[in-house]
């Protein structure tokens, strides 16, 4: 009846907000801090403000050429399609010099000319290709050189000529044809009527037509990528990283590959890890670019955990010793006017270890910006979120380290798992003002029932457990409301600032069924009613020199689960998070970019506003995680 009342509210609220006001809505992955793309930006580990090379290729007159093959050259090595009107785009260029050329079949390859790309954002750039003269030679090359090598037709002047101009089939017309080369002279010479003649012409146009169909599939992708070799580790206490007996770290191994498009970019990513919990995890999403009427993206993922140790209760709590989730999204952000945006979109996940398996989490948002000229925003959302205890071992992050699932979990109580459902209300407001400072302000109520309680080092037998394993449970229900505002600041073009302060005021009603064995072992998560305090400041920051990125994340609350297992009332306390990246300067000697990357938690949930109040604070005794290795990306 509760979650009847609470979806009848939140469908009013939805229905007046859009009859009453003319809002503007996006659905975004950080609701609370992405109030601005600024804000979003500050909650990623990615270069502060990603380089972009923009241009047009033309021909002497100033017409756009399409199909011509542009390539960059410099720290990393790209390649580009010009579409209909002759644009080509290369992005996430690393800052510095690029040599810029672009090639097209009956025009002369241009001279190369070196562009500066700066980190500040994006780089403009127009080639001129000359049209090449008529009696000029330029052998025709099928697929691996094979077929019949013939003088190409003079140049007609209509540009409706069928012939492929991709970067593949670019490359096999130019393909070097070393023993093939001899045998040219002597192939073209054959009679027409020949059987050989015939024989090679049929396989030389199979070839061709072959490789035209395979190049046409990728004609606007340029493929780019990451490799991560990484090693994982937990602790308690800092001496465990040197003892014997601490846990034995875990390889990790990380593959993402991305297939930026004309209209929208494709990604592939990918993580495994093996021992004796041997797990991987496997995500794919399609993202389509802005500006466009509908800004649409989805995505699906599936992972798998499965565990050989000797952890009793490990094996007990899993099926066949083994995990598996699969999640799927779709969003969509439908830019109604341009001051009026309507955001909608769902996810559902499926976790074989639940009673109820299928969990739905839909949202909506309404964003108006009632002056064109003015950057202030007004957004109002609605969402109701489903999540399984131990979910953050399967979704993929939405930021930050990806890791494949490096834990097990088993239920503190034979209740059996009980997903938590959180719904939530939301009014926010920002501007930005002079020197790039954006402030917001925002008030929300939430509804929650079954908040998920996460203990590490609970006692099983006369020992505690492993850093490697936790119990899980339900707190029960309670009611939560409250405001918060927003500072953040972007000084120069390698430093950016977020501070963000929460008060909220919560009650609890009910009890669960694992209420009785909750009051034994951590007390201190039995609430009535308070106010909680929160302060989370994040640095992202690139130091020039070196080439070292920064992100550190720190929270400050006042209402912690006490670490005590005697402890009866929470406490304040404090969770961080800090990536180093360090360039190699010395590892460059190819297209790709080597780094080194350094990372110490205590966080456990991801520090998403989309939470409820309680998701980090119900997690006693988090354990730190030490993340080290080698970042390739090319």
């Amino acid at each position: 009846m509760m979650r009847i009342r609470s979806w009848s509210c939140i469908g009013v609220i939805v229905w007046v907000g859009v009859a009453a006001t003319p809002a503007r809505a996006q659905v975004v992955a950080l609701p609370q801090l992405a109030l601005t793309s600024e804000l979003k930006a500050s909650k990623t580990t990615a270069p502060i403000k990603p380089s972009e090379l923009k241009g047009v290729v033309t021909d002497e007159a100033g017409k756009p050429l399409a199909g011509a093959v542009v390539s960059a050259l410099g720290s990393t090595s790209a390649f580009a399609v010009s579409n209909e009107e002759g644009q080509f785009t290369f992005r996430s260029l690393a800052p510095g010099p690029y040599l810029i050329r672009a090639h097209l079949q009956n025009y002369l390859p241009s001279r190369g000319r070196v562009v500066q790309v700066s980190a500040a954002g994006r780089t403009t750039s127009t080639i001129e290709l000359t049209r090449r003269p008529s009696d000029s030679t330029d052998p025709s090359v099928l697929a691996a050189g094979v077929g019949i090598a013939s003088q190409p037709a003079a140049a007609t002047g209509d540009d409706t000529e069928q012939h492929e101009h991709d970067e593949v089939a670019w490359r096999l017309r130019r393909l070097k044809r070393s023993v093939l080369k001899d045998a040219e002279a002597s192939i073209a010479e054959l009679d027409d009527d020949s059987v050989l003649g015939d024989s090679l012409t049929s396989v030389g146009r199979a070839f061709g037509d072959s490789a035209r169909i395979a190049t046409s599939l990728f004609s606007d992708l340029s493929l780019t990528g990451q490799f991560n070799l990484l090693t994982s580790t937990s602790f308690d206490r800092p001496q465990d990283l040197f003892s014997l007996d601490g846990p034995t770290p875990r390889g990790v191994a990380y593959l993402a590959i991305a297939a930026p498009g004309t209209s929208g970019d494709w990604t592939m990513r990918g993580s495994m890890t093996q021992g004796e919990l041997a797990s991987w995890i496997l995500a794919g999403s399609y993202v389509r670019h802005q500006p466009a009427t509908h800004a649409y993206e989805a995505g699906v993922s599936y992972s798998m955990q499965r565990y050989i140790g000797g952890n009793g209760e490990a094996l007990a709590a899993m099926r066949d010793g083994s995990r598996n989730v699969g999640a799927m999204y779709a969003m969509d952000n439908w830019r109604v006017t341009p001051t009026l945006q309507i955001g909608y979109g769902a996810k559902y996940a499926r976790y074989d270890y639940l009673e109820d398996r299928g969990l739905i989490s839909p949202r909506a948002t309404v964003t108006l910006q009632p002056d064109p000229n003015d950057t202030l925003k007004v957004r109002a959302s609605v969402m109701h979120r489903e999540v399984a205890p131990g979910a953050e071992e399967f979704i993929p992050p939405s930021m930050g380290l990806w890791l494949p699932p490096e834990r097990t979990f088993s239920q503190i109580s034979h209740a059996g798992f009980m997903p938590e459902r959180h719904d939530q209300v939301e009014i926010a407001v920002d501007r930005q003002w002079s020197n790039h400072v954006i402030v917001g302000f925002r008030a929300f109520t939430e509804q929650v029932e079954d908040q998920v309680v996460t203990i590490f080092g609970m006692a099983i037998g006369d020992k505690p457990s492993e850093v490697g394993h936790y119990q899980v449970g339900s707190a029960g229900d309670f009611s939560a409301h409250g405001w918060g505002v927003t500072f953040s600041r972007t000084v120069g073009e390698r430093l950016r600032a977020t501070v963000d302060y929460t008060q909220a005021q919560t009650t609890w009603r009910g009890s669960s069924s694992d209420a009785d064995i909750l009051a034994m072992v951590v007390p201190s998560v039995r609430r009535s009613e308070e106010r909680i305090h929160d302060v989370t400041a994040t640095v992202e920051s690139v130091l020039a020199p070196t080439d070292t990125r920064l992100f550190v994340v720190y929270k400050v609350n006042s209402a912690y689960a006490a670490s005590g297992f005697g402890d009866t009332s929470p406490t304040a306390g404090v969770r961080f998070d800090v990536q180093v990246n360090q360039a190699l300067p010395f590892m460059n000697f190819t297209s790709a970019h080597w780094e080194m990357l350094v990372a110490v938690s205590n966080l456990f949930k991801e520090a998403l506003y989309e939470n409820s109040v309680y998701d980090e604070l119900m997690v006693v005794r988090p354990p730190k995680r030490v993340l080290g290795g080698v970042t390739v990306r090319f």
